[in-house]
């Protein structure tokens, strides 16, 4: 019997999801987790062949449960099918261990051989997170200001680009608010920069928000 758990806050995702799995494979179950907190619960309580993931998870965001969970259970598949574009995150998901990365308009046909891939033990990438990669290859020495920031520096500066106040970032990300302060000098410092309008005008002029 196949084991998948979907990590997704939306539950017309996870029952999409499922649907479409449940036509490709004949013998499966599922486990759902909505938040960060059910997530890591049931990867420390139950056994599972593959991990869907969502990076926008409430109760703490799903690149850093993907962290916990290869930390944990290192040897546990994980994909990550996320509404994020795949050149603002699939580098990072990929770097911390995930076994794929889709974007959630790619086609059910691809979700399936993604996972199939991944069973067999192989990763999935598709042609553009491809790109991307040789991309980042080809120009380690020339990236953009926000390819040096750390996963949580880079996650502030999306929310404050998108307009969210330090109280209401410090609540998604379930941090203090001086912590927030915090990753938001350092990424400040480390792009030369010295308020949020900078910011705002420099993830709107590379496509992060």
């Amino acid at each position: 019997m196949l084991r998948i758990l979907l990590a997704d806050d939306h539950a017309v995702v996870r029952k999409g999801v499922k649907q479409i799995l449940a036509e490709a494979f004949t013998q499966v179950t599922f486990g759902e987790a909505q938040n960060a907190h059910d997530l890591m619960g049931l990867v420390g309580s139950e056994r599972w062949d593959i991990v869907v993931l969502d990076l926008n998870m409430p109760g703490g965001n799903g690149l850093e449960a993907l962290k916990q969970i290869k930390s944990d259970r290192p040897l546990l598949p994980v994909l990550i099918l996320s509404m994020f574009p795949e050149d603002q995150y699939a580098v990072r998901t990929l770097r911390a261990g995930a076994a794929g990365y889709l974007n959630k308009e790619s086609a059910p046909e691809e979700l399936v051989l993604a996972i199939r891939k991944i069973l067999h033990g192989g990763e999935y990438i598709s042609s553009s997170v491809a790109d991307e990669l040789v991309f980042y290859a080809r120009n380690k020495d020339d990236q953009q200001l926000h390819k040096y920031l750390s996963d949580r520096e880079y996650q502030v500066l999306c929310l404050i680009a998108s307009g969210k106040e330090v109280k209401e970032i410090s609540t998604e990300l379930s941090l203090s608010a001086k912590t927030i302060s915090t990753y938001r000098a350092r990424l400040l410092e480390k792009m030369n920069m010295k308020t949020n309008a900078e910011i705002t005008h420099y993830a709107i002029q590379n496509g992060l928000v």
